[in-house]
């Protein structure tokens, strides 16, 4: 027979039993690796969600890389480069930083093009109530700052899929805040940045941009996910990086594979093939 100090002492014991956790509020549980499915359908489940309540019906998702900032703060960063420099001008280093800044400071006319491109979009089709075409970014600086910074220059809403990594990216100021999302999976971000697209539009970039886009051209190739046009800014930047006409002729792709691909180098032009492809 339990004294009652006894049986206080079991009682307490029983209650503080990681067992006796419900379950969906059991932190030790949920990151388990026996629950990782669970933990990927929570990530599937809740952007779409928010997504269906917002009423966010399809969007345009624009990919491109971090590096290639506005204009100023990439002259800012040419000028610290060629000031080390000219502390020690044989640091091969140092010239090799200079260069490479030099081609990122190039590239940065892209941010205000992304920019304009989000606008243009934005401005059309988010009137009325609609949540058509909303620019959807990776969440993080760059490219995807300048698209979704794009949207919030006409009130617009646009989505950030931002991801949890190594070094933590943070997501840009300028996403609609209910629609900003942190993922942990790369699957299930890839997933909802389809999911709901009527373009992709992919400017300069680097592996992070390059595997999105061969994620998306494969599926299109296969017929596994809807027909959309796949644009890219920059033909001389993309013809250089990688040549499609080459794996064509080597066999390795088919002649109409490359129609999947469309080159741009102006907003307008991105906007005009996109509607006119939906109208076919």
């Amino acid at each position: 027979m339990l004294d009652e100090k006894q049986r206080s002492e079991l009682l307490e014991q029983l209650v503080h039993s990681p067992s006796y956790r419900v379950a969906y509020r059991d932190a030790d549980l949920m990151d388990s690796p026996d629950l990782r499915h669970v933990r990927m359908l929570l990530e599937f489940l809740k952007p779409d969600l928010i997504l269906r309540r917002h009423h966010v019906e399809s969007t345009i998702v624009v990919f491109g890389g971090t590096q290639v900032t506005e204009p100023a703060s990439a002259q800012k960063r040419l000028d610290q480069a060629r000031q080390r420099l000219a502390v020690t001008p044989d640091d091969p280093r140092r010239r090799r930083d200079v260069a490479r800044v030099e081609r990122i400071a190039a590239k940065s006319s892209y941010y205000d093009v992304a920019r304009e491109f989000a606008r243009l979009v934005s401005s059309q089709n988010q009137v009325e109530g609609r949540c058509e075409y909303v620019i959807t970014t990776g969440g993080g600086p760059g490219i995807m700052e300048a698209a979704n910074r794009g949207a919030h220059d006409v009130g617009a809403k646009s989505i950030g899929l931002n991801i949890r990594l190594p070094r933590e990216q943070e997501p840009n100021p300028y996403i609609t805040p209910e629609l900003c999302f942190q993922f942990h999976y790369f699957a299930i971000r890839k997933l909802h940045f389809l999911l709901r697209a009527k373009a992709l539009v992919i400017f300069p970039g680097g592996y992070g941009t390059l595997d999105e886009m061969f994620d998306a051209l494969t599926l299109r190739q296969t017929g596994r996910m809807q027909d959309l046009p796949i644009i890219l800014f920059g033909r001389k930047f993309w013809e250089r990086t990688i040549n499609f006409q080459f794996l064509a002729d080597e066999g390795t792709i088919e002649d109409r594979d490359l129609d999947l691909i469309h080159y741009v180098d102006e907003p307008e032009q991105a906007w005009q093939i996109i509607q006119d492809f939906h109208k076919k």
